[in-house]
Formats: C-alpha cells, structure tokens, sequence
C-alpha cells in the first residue's frame, strides 16, 4: 500500500510537470514606452538610409531608434521629415497615452521657414533676398511661435501627463567658410543664420522651461562639426538636395544620442 501512495504521489507530480512545460512561457515585459515627436531632425533626414514606411524618411541611424536601442525603450517612431507644429498635433500627438514614459520632440524649424531661408542665403547677392528671409525667419520665432509651442506642449502634457518630455534643439549650420561648389553664402550671411538657430532654440528652451520639460541644446555638442568643417556632423549641399544641411549618421550617433540620451531617465 505504500508503494502505491508513493507511486500515485510520483505521477501526480509528473503530471504537474508536464502541465507546466506545456503552458506558453509568461510574455517578457516591453520596455518603457518611447515616443519620438517631430521634424525631419528626429526622424533621420540627412542619414541617407530610411525604414521602407512612407515618406517621412525615418531612419534606424536617426537618434530616436539609436536611445530606444540603447535603453531598451519601445519606440513609437512618430518624427516625419517636413513636419510643422500643426501637422505633429494632427498626425503624431495619437501615439501619446497615460502609459508614455517618454517623449523627444524636435519641431519649429520648418514653421519658421528655415529650409526656404537656406535655399535663398544659398544664392549669389545679386539674386538673393537673404536678409528679408531672415528677417521674416526671426520675426515669426519673436512673435508667433512662443504661442505655438505653448499650445503643442501643453497638449503633450495633457496626453502624457506622467511622461519625462526632451524638447530637442537645432545646431548651428556653420562654422564661418563655404566650401560646396553651388552655393554662396557669405560670412555675414552665416553669422546670422547661425544667430537664427541660437534664436529658435532659446524660444524653444524657454517653452519648454515653462511646462516643466527638459531642453536639449545641440549648440555645443556640434561645435567644431559644423558643414565645412574637418569633421562633419551635418551635410553640406547633397544629392539629392533634401539630404542637405541635417545631421548625418555621426551627428545623430555622436551628437544626438549623447545629447538626449542621459535626459531620458
């Protein structure tokens, strides 16, 4: 009779066994959900090698895929190359919920029109309009996009009430010398665009202080790597053009992702 107890123990616990190795494995946890924001800065313009999703130009070599890869985050890779403020509130803002831990957003650059005043200060003096373009450019950051910005922010923060916000900035394109056949630019002519993008990023520094987000500012991360320079962390005039004045693959590996990826904890 005890053997019998004994035996009947012995193929219940077998049983149970193999119950449980039959049972699918419990899911592992995702990582903290990641949503990348904005323009073609964040999505990967300019690194030349884009994820088959449309038009928007993302890039596994864009900084979002690179601080998602490095944290183990789950990105939502929302950034599309072009984007306004308008079309990151009808077209991205979706991807945000109460479960979103973080958010990176680069966007202002096209609003101000900055890929137009590029086109334009590129042109010889006797045909360009480079300082009206960037009278306009500087005179829209003044006056019209703090508000902007304050209404996109705020809609962030009501749609990811818990997430930690990165709002990301825009280096400065030049360091003095035009070195690309087909475009002019002059040294005052860069100064001030040079001078615009320290604008639009204390425009966006001081919106993003306001709602309590954390701004990261590329300025001297790029230093000594601007178009021109040694060691390119933007492309100068490329072809295709649309490649032109973004970060390249290292701007974004050495520039960006050291930049953003610390503030994203």
């Amino acid at each position: 009779m005890p053997h019998r107890k004994r035996f009947a123990r012995a193929l219940g616990l077998a049983i149970v066994a193999l119950v449980v190795t039959l049972l699918p494995a419990p899911a592992q946890s995702a990582g903290a959900p990641y949503v990348a924001l904005g323009d073609s800065y964040s999505s990967g313009v300019g690194t030349r090698t884009y994820i088959g999703d449309g038009t928007c130009q993302r890039s596994t070599y864009a900084y979002p895929y690179l601080v998602a890869a490095q944290k183990g985050y789950a990105l939502s890779f929302q950034a599309c190359g072009g984007a306004k403020i308008g079309d990151v509130t009808s077209k991205q803002l979706a991807a945000l919920s109460t479960t979103t831990r973080y958010v990176t957003l680069s966007v202002g650059g096209n609003d101000a029109g900055f890929g137009d005043v590029i086109l334009e200060c590129a042109k010889p003096d006797l045909i360009a309009n480079c300082s009206g373009k960037i009278d306009t450019a500087q005179a829209y950051i003044n006056n019209t996009l703090p508000g902007a910005l304050s209404t996109l922010y705020a809609s962030i923060k009501a749609k990811a009430p818990s997430a930690k916000v990165v709002i990301v900035g825009y280096p400065r394109l030049f360091m003095g010398v035009d070195c690309n056949a087909g475009t002019f630019f002059g040294s005052s002519e860069m100064t001030r665009l040079n001078q615009t993008a320290d604008l639009l990023n204390a425009k966006l520094a001081a919106a993003a202080s306001a709602k309590g987000f954390s701004f990261a500012n590329p300025t001297t991360s790029f230093a000594g790597h601007a178009v021109c320079s040694s060691t390119e962390w933007l492309n100068g005039l490329s072809n295709p053009t649309g490649e032109s004045y973004h970060p390249n693959r290292t701007g974004h590996s050495s520039g960006y992702l050291a930049l953003v990826s610390p503030l994203l904890v």
